[in-house]
């Protein structure tokens, strides 16, 4: 099956040539913290590399704090066992996928989502059931949506929050999603990656709803350590065996140093927490400042870092409008296609997980740009 690219690493190319040139870019295409691992976690790291030679080698250390993650965060309780280290977020998808379905198994999805999961599936030769989601519906999957596929998918991915949109799952919603999947035999992955991100209360896991349910985490995004490639899968009960015959022949494990200092990065909570409020300030900023450049559909914003704005009145090219931004600006930001290949080329995605700093140079940069566009545009409409 054909496995489509990831265009945003495209706009970042573009990104990274021009600042050679020595242009001044401001990186909102990925979605990446601006800021490095906690203070602690860097200083853990330095100690390892003077003392221990490293090898393969899975931390049960770091499994059962993240096993008591799951009480805390959620009053859940998850065996240690359960618990999968993998390289990042991406690894622990494809043990997901690879330890519960078969090749053609139909699984549901929402567009707009993450690329990857649709190209992810594609390339494990299973079948993407892209189910369109819009504002009626906070552009996430609901309980009635799954319920009305027929023939019912083996399968579904949940994100919650959700990338592109930020957009969170209420815990009705979840515990709906979940009964009809247990109703219905269709089993659950819920990427779970942006947890710790939220601006509207806490996030639920579907670990609550459905404790048997394929759960993803990372420490790219909370923890602000994306290059130190590590993550987790809580597999099933049932997987566990599995998912670590899989892991162990297609991936090994995850990096040594990374775990020792993913250990500590737990307990950075102050620090961490820094970090969040600045997204929030982030965020505020955005959400004031994008109506007046004539961006006033968005998605609602609940966690994560993104704002998802719709520019179907400038636009039906996410991609050329994002390249053109950026040579014109600077401002590097993730074309919409990426992410709903029918909707997509209408949208456009920020991430707002820079310093404060730069969003204010962002938006000073975005005005005048997106006012020309508007006002060209507007001379363009029919009268």
């Amino acid at each position: 099956m054909t496995v489509e690219p990831f265009r945003a690493i495209s706009v970042s190319r573009l990104a990274h040539q021009l600042k050679a040139e020595g242009r001044s870019i401001i990186h909102m295409e990925f979605g990446q913290p601006s800021t490095g691992a906690p203070a602690a976690a860097i200083a853990r790291a330095h100690r390892v590399l003077d003392q221990d030679a490293m090898g393969y080698w899975e931390s049960p250390d770091l499994r059962a704090r993240i096993a008591r993650l799951y009480d805390d965060r959620y009053g859940v309780a998850v065996d240690p066992e359960r618990i999968v280290l993998t390289n990042g977020a991406s690894p622990a998808l494809v043990l997901a996928l690879t330890t519960r379905f078969r090749p053609g198994d139909r699984i549901a999805l929402a567009r707009p989502g993450y690329v990857a999961y649709r190209n992810t599936l594609r390339a494990l030769h299973l079948e993407p059931v892209e189910i369109a989601c819009g504002p009626e519906t906070r552009f996430q999957l609901t309980a009635a949506q799954l319920a009305a596929l027929d023939p019912a998918p083996a399968g579904v991915i949940i994100a919650s929050p959700a990338n592109p949109t930020g957009t969170i799952i209420p815990a009705p919603e979840l515990a709906a999603i979940a009964d009809v999947c247990r109703d219905r035999g269709v089993a659950i992955v819920s990427d779970e990656i942006y947890h710790g991100l939220s601006y509207v209360g806490p996030t639920p896991s579907m670990l609550q709803f459905a404790p048997d349910a394929a759960v993803i985490n990372s420490f790219s995004k909370y923890w602000s350590m994306a290059g130190w490639r590590l993550g987790w899968l809580v597999a099933p009960q049932d997987r566990i065996a599995a998912a670590r015959a899989h892991i162990g022949n297609l991936f090994l494990t995850p990096p040594s140093l990374s775990q020792h200092a993913g250990l500590v990065a737990m307990d950075a909570t102050q620090e961490l927490e820094g970090h969040v409020r600045t997204y929030a300030r982030n965020r505020d900023l955005m959400l004031q400042a994008l109506p007046a450049l004539g961006l006033r559909k968005i998605a609602p914003p609940d966690g994560a870092f993104y704002i998802w704005a719709d520019i179907g009145h400038l636009t039906d090219d996410s991609l050329a409008f994002c390249e053109q931004l950026l040579r014109d600006t600077g401002v590097a930001t993730a074309p919409g296609v990426d992410f709903d290949p029918v909707e997509g080329r209408r949208f456009i995605r920020f991430s707002f997980a820079v310093s404060t700093a730069e969003i204010e140079e962002a938006l000073a940069r975005l005005a005048p740009w997106f006012a020309l566009r508007t006002q060209a545009a507007s001379t363009r409409a029919p009268a």
